[in-house]
């Protein structure tokens, strides 16, 4: 005998949780903020997914709070399913028995306490993903049974306006709404009418106004004032023997001083380079402040973000040809979007890292300090599925000896994915190192594979204080690792290095000092850089870059 199926258990379920909490939701979905931890314990099971949003900066802080504070005997066993854990809520749910497994991509300021806890079996780790990879895990075997997420504002209805700030909300709520989850909000204010609707009301459960403005971290602000001349010295040895000789246009710039002193560089030693034009035009990044002289000396068409930055809010409304903007004017961000143009559309990722093994591997993620990665990988890697070339793409690829081996004559290009740092990090730890701590990590956390970030065959270009190494260049792994030893400096890889073998990886091309690229290290000044400090980024921007309070310092 057939046994009729049931096939609308989840919303059942759902339906039954909303009951239980339709005490506590008033007129337009509304939640008075007394009553959020009770909510909380309606609409969540014990074992459920969880999200709580949590991205580079806006952070739904108050209901990450909030869910610290439900009774572990009720709600226990959670799997937080989130971009980033940089509140010390996030972690203090694990602390109090109320979550007990986490996968993520982003870890920040948490990251000492993530590895800690993993030591100590207070956290059990999923995986430390790329937010593409997360994205795509929420759509299949990740999806959130309940989220809680952060906007700007919402109206009387229940429409939710994610401002300056949009980043992850999109993608987390549909995924949790269209496989019939619960989505809370809470928003900095109720408004009777909204600049835009970013989220239509019915895709949201309940609404609260929390007692404080969400909390946003300026996590791409860098104050030029602390940029070193080595820092300089890195940046134009990168546009000279990087930039001006791939002619790269479309680029990701990631999280650093050494981004940021190339950003600084565009309008002095860039355009002495005569890069204007050829370089540098498009890229996918969160507003930098340094990037501004560059924008105002006409250098930069476009910039796709994938979140906002504190204080740039106003520059970016009043600079509409660059940024993507709405009716409103203000930016419209998203994470996804951004991280899939990352993935195929750029022509070069440049960035650093904790670490890079005698391969070229690298990792943020330490036996000490589980950074994540964020999209590192998705940028850092060379796109499989990418149909469309580039001059510089193609370059690229023409370089690398091995290309054709697995495809027989068939032309393709590559992708250039630089790691640039010195040889010597915080602390005087070593940027290079034989066995990445990732191995360690791996071993604590029981995980089948050390997280790596970015690994070494994806890797063309590793630039320090020693020189450019164009692994690209390289026709097999001895003469990468070669190669590597050659920039390492005084590390132990680096202390490695041949300088006869050196010296045969010069005269080929392979790697290249600042001699060699005609650059006097004397001349690395911070004279060269457009702006010296956060004042004068604000006289770039004609007042209208409004720095957060912590980089005044005027």
């Amino acid at each position: 005998m057939k046994v009729e199926r049931q096939w609308n258990t989840l919303a059942r379920d759902t339906a039954q949780r909303m009951e239980a909490a339709a005490r506590f939701i008033g007129a337009g979905k509304q939640v008075k903020p007394e009553d959020i931890v009770p909510l909380l314990e309606a609409v969540i099971r014990p074992g459920d997914k969880v999200n709580v949003e949590g991205n580079n900066q806006k952070q739904a802080d108050f209901l990450a709070e909030a869910l610290c504070k439900v009774d572990p005997a009720k709600i226990h066993d959670l799997h937080m399913v989130q971009s980033s854990v940089p509140l010390a809520a996030h972690l203090d749910v694990f602390e109090k028995g109320i979550a007990k497994k986490l996968d993520f991509a982003f870890g920040g300021p948490q990251s000492g306490r993530v590895a800690k806890f993993i030591r100590e079996g207070k956290l059990e780790l999923g995986a430390i993903h790329t937010y593409l990879e997360l994205f795509g895990r929420y759509c299949l075997d990740l999806t959130p049974r309940v989220s809680l997420i952060c906007a700007y504002e919402a109206d009387r209805e229940g429409n939710l306006y994610t401002g300056f700030n949009t980043e992850d909300t999109p993608v987390i709520v549909e995924a949790t709404k269209f496989r019939k989850g619960i989505v809370i909000a809470q928003v900095n204010k109720i408004v009777d009418k909204l600049p835009r609707v970013d989220i239509p009301a019915d895709w949201i459960d309940a609404v609260v106004q929390s007692p404080k403005p969400f909390f946003i971290e300026p996590l791409f602000t860098r104050d030029p004032g602390l940029l070193t001349e080595r820092h300089v010295l890195l940046a134009m040895m990168c546009l000279k023997g990087i930039y001006g000789e791939y002619g790269v246009k479309r680029i990701n710039h990631g999280i650093g001083f050494l981004t940021s002193a190339i950003e600084l560089l565009l309008p002095t030693y860039g355009e002495e380079l005569g890069l204007k034009g050829k370089a540098c035009t498009e890229l996918v990044l969160n507003p930098h402040p340094t990037m501004i002289p560059a924008i105002e000396s006409g250098w930069i068409d476009t910039i796709y973000c994938f979140g906002g930055e504190l204080g740039m809010e106003e520059y970016v409304r009043a600079r509409s040809d660059v940024f993507f903007t709405g009716p409103d004017g203000s930016l419209r961000s998203n994470r996804a979007l951004a991280q899939t143009a990352g993935h195929y559309a750029l022509d070069m990722f440049i960035g650093s890292t904790l670490q890079i093994d005698r391969f070229g591997n690298s990792s943020t993620a330490t036996a000490n300090r589980v950074a994540g990665f964020g999209g590192a990988p998705n940028m850092g890697c060379d796109a499989k599925g990418r149909r469309h070339s580039t001059d510089s793409w193609i370059k690229c690829g023409r370089e690398v000896p091995n290309m054709h081996e697995l495809i027989g004559d068939m032309p393709r290009g590559k992708r250039l994915v630089v790691q640039g740092m010195e040889t010597f990090g915080e602390a005087r730890a070593p940027a290079f190192v034989d066995k990445l701590d990732a191995w360690k990590l791996a071993e604590n956390a029981k995980l089948d594979l050390p997280p790596v970030m970015i690994y070494g065959d994806d890797v063309t270009h590793i630039v320090t204080e020693e020189g450019i190494a164009y692994l690209n260049r390289c026709g097999n792994l001895d003469t990468r690792m070669a190669a590597i030893r050659a920039v390492a400096g005084y590390t132990e890889i680096g202390l490695e290095a041949k300088p006869e073998e050196t010296r045969r990886l010069r005269d080929q091309g392979i790697v290249k000092t600042a001699e060699d690229l005609g650059i006097d290290p004397d001349t690395a000044t911070r004279d060269r850089l457009a702006a010296r400090n956060m004042r004068e980024l604000v006289d770039w921007s004609g007042g209208l870059y409004n720095p957060p309070a912590r980089f005044r310092n005027w």
